[in-house]
Formats: structure tokens, C-alpha cells, sequence
């Protein structure tokens, strides 16, 4: 790449105009998409970062055998906008209102950090939609986690007080794998910073980050979790330790980890074969036990 040349965004980030939105309650219609076909279906659930169109090239392998579908969070991306942001509750509202729409009577989630408490709560609330779980980064620990508040309150003060390519900068550095930031260097930071900020605005990430200062943090909530649960983690995340990640793995039910070699806090950007290969083997182990 040349001087002169723009680094190319490593995503296609562009909408399906024709695509209809799904009522989930009351003023609120979501964005969503669905791809492939299949008896079972995978529901993507976005972080504050990202939208639906993100998925698409992280899910090339599970369309194939199976439905896919991806949506943007109320308040984010092409989904309704509000006055306010949707509490916890109202989030994991929007997950079942969103399958009721599209007649799915359950299915697998896939989240990722923030995603991971949407995750817990719709398992928690509504078993019987919840076939499965895989759990990329999850934001749990075993006494609570101040630290992950820490961090996005962090991040939130960046981009308060400095804007987005600060805080962009700040991500970088903290959530992408020591050995990605090495072996992409220049080029891939500013690949990724196209797509970071092409996906949200600081009003949305405001809103996320600042939402992200509440909810329960009691692990003991994920002792209830009767779902098969896979802790998918990359081995240099930022906010948990191999060794914790197998202790909070310890405490689902059905639970196990998958660890992934020189990872960051977002290990599919590292693997992404390994992240669908991960999400296939569970839904091949559960629908065998049917």
C-alpha cells in the first residue's frame, strides 16, 4: 500500500434496503437480517461497537448448514431511536420479540462483551428459547466485575472529553490480540479504525458505555443458566485470565471453555474458522442429544 492509498475497512458494512423491520414492543421496530437456511438458527447479539452487517463475514461457514440471523441493538444502527436507552431488561425483550416475529421458536446466541449479559439474561428468563450459548469475551467474573465497569467508564471519559479516534486508538491498543496489533501493524489499525467508525456515533457509544455501568453482576446468576454454554476466550484478553476464564466456564451447568491461543478481548477477529467451527460443534452436540 502506498501512501497516497486509504487503508480498505476489512468489512462490508453496507445495509439491505429492502429488508422489513421486526416490531418487538411497543415503538420499537429492530433491523435485522437472515441468511442461509436450515432447522436451526443462530441469533447474533451485537456489543455497543458493532451492527448486523458485521456478521455477515463471520458466519460464512454457519450459513451454509444453518439460519443466521443478525440485528442492531434498539437505539443502534438502522433500529428504532429513542429518547432513552434501553435498560437490560428491555434488551432482552427485544431478543425474544425479535424471534416471535420471525416464528423461531428458539435458538442459539452468539454474543460477544457487552452481549454476554443480554446472553445471560435471556437464558435466565426465557430456557425454553435457548438452545445453546456461545459466549466470545464475556464480561462475567467471579466476584462481580468492577473491572470491566472500570474499563468502559474509561473509555467513556475518552470519548467525552477527546472523540472517536481517540478513543479508537485506546480500544485498539487494550481489546486486539499483542499478536494481531504485531502482524497487522499500520494497515490493519487503519482498516479497523474505517469499520469502528463507520458503525456507531458517539451518541450510540455514549449510550452504551454508559448503560454498561448497571446490571447485576452476581455470578451466581450464571450457576441458573440450564443452556449448553460454550466460554469462548482468547488467551490474551483483557479482562480475564485463562485460569478464570475455566473458573466462570466451572460455573454454568453445562459449561466448558475454549480457549484461544494469542487472542485478544474479541478472539473471532483472531480465528474466525476456529469461532465458527466452535459454534457448529455445539449445535451438532445438543441437536444430537434430541
Amino acid at each position: 500500500m502506498t501512501d497516497t492509498e486509504a487503508p480498505q475497512s476489512p468489512y462490508d458494512l453496507t445495509y439491505l434496503e429492502d429488508t422489513e423491520r421486526i416490531r418487538t414492543r411497543d415503538g420499537v421496530e429492530l433491523y435485522y437480517e437472515s441468511h442461509g437456511e436450515g432447522d436451526t438458527t443462530v441469533l447474533t447479539l451485537n456489543n455497543f461497537f458493532i451492527t448486523a452487517p458485521f456478521w455477515r463475514s463471520h458466519t460464512q461457514s454457519l450459513i451454509q448448514n444453518h439460519r443466521v440471523v443478525s440485528y442492531d441493538l434498539a437505539n443502534h444502527g438502522r433500529s428504532t431511536r429513542l429518547d432513552r436507552e434501553p435498560t437490560w431488561e428491555e434488551h432482552a425483550a427485544d431478543v425474544i420479540g425479535l424471534l416471535d416475529g420471525l416464528g423461531i421458536e428458539s435458538a442459539y446466541l452468539v454474543a460477544t462483551s457487552a452481549s454476554t449479559q443480554i446472553a445471560r439474561d435471556v437464558a435466565l428468563a426465557h430456557p425454553d428459547r435457548v438452545k445453546g450459548l456461545v459466549l466470545a469475551g464475556p464480561v462475567y467474573g467471579l466476584r462481580g466485575f468492577r473491572r470491566h465497569r472500570q474499563l468502559n467508564k474509561s473509555w467513556l471519559l475518552t470519548l467525552q472529553n477527546h472523540g472517536m479516534a481517540a478513543l479508537y486508538s485506546q480500544i485498539y491498543a487494550e481489546v486486539i490480540s499483542g499478536q494481531m496489533n504485531e502482524e497487522g501493524g499500520t494497515p490493519a489499525f487503519l482498516g479497523f479504525r474505517e469499520s469502528f467508525m463507520a458503525m456507531s456515533t458517539p451518541e450510540e457509544l455514549a449510550n452504551g458505555l454508559s448503560l454498561v455501568q448497571t446490571g447485576d453482576t452476581d455470578p451466581e446468576l450464571l450457576t441458573r443458566v440450564t443452556a449448553p454454554t460454550v466460554i469462548y476466550l482468547g488467551d490474551d484478553d483483557i479482562l480475564l485470565s485463562p485460569g478464570r476464564g475455566r473458573d466462570v466456564a466451572a460455573l454454568f451447568p453445562d459449561g466448558r471453555l475454549e480457549l484461544v491461543p494469542n487472542a485478544g478481548h474479541v478472539p473471532f477477529l483472531d480465528d474466525p474458522d476456529g469461532f465458527e467451527a466452535v459454534i457448529h460443534k455445539l449445535i451438532e452436540e445438543v441437536e444430537a442429544r434430541d
